[in-house]
């Protein structure tokens, strides 16, 4: 299979589609997921094109797990979390819907149960979402 270049995070990364970001580095960028599961929760994808972790180069895999972890610290202190999800999905049949390299980062709390997908938040919400990753990234 090949990489198409007007998936929707191709035109994230392009700024034809507006994102709430929360980090960028050289190599990735973490935005906040507009039909949330959880309260921060955010994707983190690379700058350079690959469909999955089938066809990612090591060089992508490791800057995308290097930013998943720092992102994933930030998330749990933004939100008080016990813990974290990472969620990561391979083609159709594995559950993949956008078709370039993505990991989902849920911070999660004892006893409560993620929300169902394909429900959008509010922008307000995931700004003051991105806000406390922001600031929990700050104090580092």
């Amino acid at each position: 299979m090949t990489y198409d270049p007007d998936n929707i995070f191709a035109k994230i990364l392009r700024g034809e589609i507006p994102s709430t970001q929360v980090y960028e580095d050289d190599d990735t960028l973490v935005f906040m997921d507009i039909m949330p599961r959880a309260d921060g929760h955010c994707l983190v994808i690379p700058k350079t094109p690959c469909r999955n972790v089938l066809d990612a180069s090591p060089e992508q895999l490791l800057a995308c797990m290097k930013t998943t972890q720092k992102i994933s610290q930030a998330a749990m202190a933004a939100f008080d979390a016990g813990g974290v999800t990472i969620q990561q999905f391979n083609e159709a049949v594995g559950g993949q819907e956008v078709f370039h390299l993505h990991f989902h980062i849920l911070p999660r709390h004892d006893g409560i149960k993620l929300r169902p997908p394909g429900k959008m938040e509010d922008a307000d919400v995931i700004a003051a979402n991105a806000e406390k990753i922001c600031a929990a990234l700050a104090e580092g």
